[in-house]
């Protein structure tokens, strides 16, 4: 600890000097405004260069890439915090004050810290603040400065979106179909891609007058068109072209921010009618509602044995004379791997049939099957106990497991067969109408 002499009236009085250790903490900001300030390493370049000409300790080296913004969302800041609050290091050097704080909370922790002496000094490019009231006000002054910086930027960004909106100017990317202006003076503009704009017209046309399936709107779009994304790295998901199925900027409309109840007019040409667009919703919804009341056992559970793609299901009702219906449900390659997969559906029934013969030579996770009979046995002892007067002595080991398996595939519901197939550990293919292992 080093001894300074301080003069006060001729009476030369000792104070002890305190050693600062710093940490050296380097941040670069992901926020917009701040992407030409120095790199982080940059930073830390500059910085040790500052530490080894004024003969400064550096204890510790941290860098972070998190926005400052926002108060505790930095986790490399907050063990900074949490080291100087125990005693690592009692000093902070950094490239200028707003990489510390942009917002009140952290800039408070550092103050409570300084206030608690706990924190001597925060050096920077230019500055450097000590643990004085003068020092601290300064500091609280440049990063509250930087915090309202930040605040007017966020209204003035929001101020322009609104501006664009109001102008009929979609502010986001183009939607897959169109393609933004690049002329300074058509700025934000879109305008219809010649290539895929008429591909997207006619996925709309193909669900709205052929009563095309999503899938095989992706099938059509993947196997024979080859079409891709806007920037031409992947094929378009079921899930994208569904959203795409249901923008109405296609007619020429949009809502911002999304769900808010604010609509537009939009300036750039429709690729589709309103009409077009309201038969395709009419079409998506009931589609989807029947897709969603299907729930079937066996599907993600076993793969093609020709392409190697994932099993679906599907289910028909076969009218009877008397009125009633029956259920049929096959399964079926999804042929997502080879659009002309050749592998033929099988029925429900014969697939259980050949099931149950493939159990013995199946491994089932035996302890897992086993905790789910114990399970079963337990609630058939309540039941008899409960409801008729009766206990019962029937164990675990009076079950055959196999043949409990063979049961819930008979019998079970569709999430006891889902999980108890679940418990098979061998791959099951499905090939030619016949299953292995």
């Amino acid at each position: 600890m080093e001894i300074q002499y301080i003069s006060n009236f001729g009476v030369r009085t000792e104070v002890p000097q305190i050693k600062v250790k710093y940490v050296l903490y380097a941040r670069k900001s992901t926020e917009t405004e701040e992407r030409q300030v120095l790199s982080i390493d940059s930073q830390v370049k500059e910085m040790l260069q500052i530490a080894e000409k004024e003969n400064m300790e550096i204890i510790d080296i941290r860098r972070e890439s998190h926005s400052a913004k926002d108060s505790g969302q930095r986790p490399v800041f907050k063990e900074i915090l949490s080291d100087i609050d125990q005693g690592r290091y009692n000093g902070i050097l950094t490239w200028a004050p707003d990489r510390l704080s942009r917002n009140a909370g952290d800039l408070g922790s550092l103050v409570d810290l300084m206030d608690q002496a706990k924190l001597q000094e925060i050096k920077t490019y230019g500055q450097t603040f000590k643990n004085s009231p003068n020092e601290k006000f300064l500091l609280m002054i440049l990063c509250s400065q930087a915090k309202l910086e930040n605040d007017n930027k966020s209204i003035n960004v929001k101020r322009g979106l609104r501006t664009r909106v109001e102008m009929g100017l979609w502010p986001g990317p183009a939607p897959t179909g169109y393609l933004k202006e690049k002329r300074s003076d058509r700025k934000c503009e879109t305008y219809i891609d010649p290539e895929k704009g008429p591909v997207i017209k006619k996925m709309f046309e193909k669900v709205a007058y052929e009563k095309w399936s999503g899938k095989k709107v992706y099938n059509w779009l993947k196997f024979d068109l080859n079409f891709r994304s806007a920037y031409g790295k992947k094929h378009l998901s079921l899930g994208n072209i569904f959203r795409s199925l249901s923008n109405p900027f296609y007619y020429g409309e949009f809502e911002y921010p999304r769900k808010s109840g604010n609509w537009y007019k939009g300036k750039h040409e429709p690729l589709i009618t309103k009409e077009l667009y309201d038969m395709v919703q009419a079409q998506v919804k009931s589609n989807t509602l029947r897709i969603e009341n299907k729930e079937f056992a066996f599907t993600k559970l076993m793969t093609c044995g020709l392409c190697n793609s994932a099993i679906s299901a599907d289910e028909k009702f076969k009218k009877l004379k008397n009125g009633t219906s029956n259920r049929h449900v096959y399964y079926k390659c999804a042929k997502s791997k080879d659009h002309n997969c050749s592998n033929p559906p099988i029925n429900e029934t014969d697939l259980i049939k050949q099931f149950e013969k493939l159990i013995d030579d199946m491994k089932v996770n035996e302890l897992k099957v086993r905790d789910k009979i114990k399970d079963e046995i337990l609630r058939f002892k309540k039941f008899n106990t409960s409801l008729l007067g009766k206990s019962t002595n029937i164990q675990i080991d009076d079950i055959d497991i196999k043949n409990y398996v063979k049961f819930i595939l008979k019998d079970g519901d569709v999430q006891e067969k889902r999980n108890i197939l679940e418990n098979i550990s061998e791959r099951i293919i499905l090939k030619n109408k016949n299953i292995f292992l």
